[in-house]
């Protein structure tokens, strides 16, 4: 099945008393690109969970967000400092006696002033935050996937739909052509007679130069190449590995056919249809950029 490279994953909750909020988001993108932001104290997360999330998605531009708030026994412990505190007292002390400012500072009046407390909390133990994280990650990557296996199908279903739209003129031109062969051959063999009617001439010559001249207006390997290039676009559309890379180049396999067939018929009606098969190209070519 093949996916898409938009898709979005949503987790919110607690595993183990730590409350997780994670997201996890993509867009196409040429490669892989993992963009990553998560609480203060947690950046240790960023190179495991990037290697755990590229092990399941091979392709896209991926912006992950995690908010972590540790479990409520997380042991702590609030420092005061002393010398700092001491300093407040003395500086109010000063201004009261010079100013004859009031002095009624409270303790609730000092804990709020800067780096008088501290709280330092117990170290938690990075295996076992990064566990209850993947746990979070695996609830998110399951919508996430789903997400890209079923805007997937979506392209899936409409590339298909422009390759028989693109089948169906391969065969109206296949069944063309080989009367503007044989146009092109009664065209050219009267401009020579002409050019030739005044004088002897080899007319087994003339005839062998038509059909040399005829076989290179005929578009039957490029229509055979072109068959064969859509065929292999539905087995790529089959699979289940990534594909992306190698439909864009097959993409392009197709519209050089298409030019090439387009440069040999000088048939009205034959270029009408190369014109609808270029454009039914380049509409695939969009659609493939998003897949994975």
């Amino acid at each position: 099945m093949i996916k898409s490279m938009t898709g979005f994953g949503r987790f919110e909750g607690q595993i183990n008393g730590r409350s997780i909020t994670l997201e996890i988001k993509s867009v196409n993108h040429r490669y892989t690109e993992f963009n990553f932001r998560v609480t203060r104290g947690y950046s240790f997360l960023e190179e495991k969970l990037k290697s755990y999330i590229t092990s399941k998605v091979s392709r896209g531009k991926i912006d992950m967000f995690v908010s972590i708030t540790e479990p409520e026994d997380t042991p702590a412990e609030v420092v005061i400092n002393h010398n700092l505190v001491q300093g407040y007292l003395n500086a109010f002390k000063e201004l009261n006696e010079t100013y004859s400012i009031p002095n009624s500072v409270t303790v609730n009046d000092i804990a709020r002033y800067p780096d008088v407390l501290t709280v330092n909390k117990a170290k938690e133990d990075e295996e076992t935050v990064l566990k209850d994280v993947i746990e979070a990650v695996d609830v998110a990557l399951e919508s996430f996937i789903s997400m890209r296996e079923a805007e997937g199908e979506r392209l899936k279903a409409d590339v298909l739909g422009r390759a028989d739209t693109i089948m169906e003129l391969v065969a109206e031109i296949e069944a063309r052509s080989p009367e503007t062969v044989r146009e092109y051959q009664d065209r050219l063999r009267e401009k020579i007679e002409e050019f030739l009617s005044s004088g002897d001439y080899d007319e087994n010559r003339i005839i062998t130069e038509v059909a040399i001249f005829a076989d290179k207006v005929a578009v039957d390997e490029e229509t055979v190449r072109l068959r064969s290039h859509f065929e292999q676009l539905k087995t790529y559309l089959d699979s289940d590995k990534p594909v992306g890379r190698s439909i864009d180049f097959l993409i392009q396999e197709m519209n050089r056919e298409a030019n090439t067939i387009g440069s040999k018929v000088k048939d009205a009606e034959i270029a009408q249809k190369v014109v609808r098969i270029k454009n039914e190209i380049e509409k695939i070519r969009e659609q493939i950029q998003n897949i994975e």
